[in-house]
């Protein structure tokens, strides 16, 4: 006998006529390549409501209405921090209906919400964003080649102690990167290490560790730029805050000393890339 497969309803017709017309039910069981115990409930069936079709089964009483529905899957998105057993009481004290919390989560699951941890990033004001929004118009024209003489350079802390990231949030597929699903979060409260680096197109800074302190502005200029920055021929921008801080009205000393030694040093730096160049024409030509 072949493994277990659905019977339909012509299938079932058949079945029924052949019995009918005489046939043992072994004989049509072996015909249809089904158990004889299947061809006998049939039959039996049959004889009592004098149908072939199958009635289908009722199931489970819905312990929700799809109005009821629409209101957990509502009640998630307002908070997309919300457990489930939250939902289950906020539907408790709304509804006077106990349910469980796979039943909140089943009907989640149908809206399209899942349980995932939320993406974490530095908290942004408003005139952040307005800064940031400029800065991206005034330079969305750029080429490669304008890019090509930028160095994107910033300081990040690093926790030293690992982050279980208990907290959930509901949210859809694809949707990781919307505003309402990203956790905003700035602070270390365990052992930390800050680190510095700049990328260019063409090439990286070294990886330089910022030991026992932050960065101020002088540490900023000695233990960055000036060790660092300046062995990249033609880096003469420096993209980091530095922009954002001094267009959104929010510079300090850090800012204008750095645009400072930019400035004071870019004759030095021509100087330099031009040796650099004279040096490597005369290797070649050796």
């Amino acid at each position: 006998m072949s493994p277990r497969h659905y019977i339909d309803d012509f299938m079932r017709g058949r079945i029924i006529g052949k019995i009918e017309e005489g046939r043992k039910k072994t004989d049509v069981a072996r015909e249809f390549d089904i158990a004889h115990s299947v061809v006998s409930r049939l039959w039996k069936s049959f004889k009592s409501t004098g149908m072939c079709s199958r009635r289908h089964g009722g199931g489970r009483v819905r312990s929700t209405t799809p109005a009821e529905d629409r209101y957990i899957v509502r009640s998630a998105k307002r908070n997309r921090r919300t457990t489930a057993q939250q939902v289950v009481n906020q539907f408790l004290a709304a509804s006077g209906k106990q349910i469980s919390r796979k039943t909140v989560a089943r009907h989640l699951r149908g809206g399209g919400l899942y349980a995932r941890r939320p993406v974490v990033c530095a908290p942004l004001t408003r005139q952040h964003h307005t800064a940031r929004l400029q800065w991206c118009r005034e330079h969305h024209n750029w080429t490669e080649q304008d890019w090509a003489c930028v160095l994107f350079s910033d300081e990040s802390r690093f926790s030293m102690s690992s982050d279980c990231r208990r907290q959930l949030i509901w949210r859809e597929s694809g949707t990781a990167y919307r505003p309402e699903n990203i956790q905003e979060k700035d602070r270390y409260p365990t052992c930390s290490i800050m680190v510095w680096a700049g990328i260019m197109i063409n090439g990286r800074t070294r990886l330089h560790v910022v030991a026992n302190g932050t960065m101020t502005g002088q540490r900023y200029i000695d233990e960055g730029l000036l060790p660092h920055v300046r062995l990249f021929r033609g880096a003469v921008y420096l993209i980091t805050d530095i922009f954002v801080r001094k267009r959104s009205g929010i510079g300090g000393e850090r800012e204008d000393g750095i645009e400072e030694l930019i400035m004071g040093h870019e004759d030095e730096l021509a100087t330099e890339e031009l040796q650099e160049i004279l040096n490597e024409e005369h290797q070649e030509t050796q």
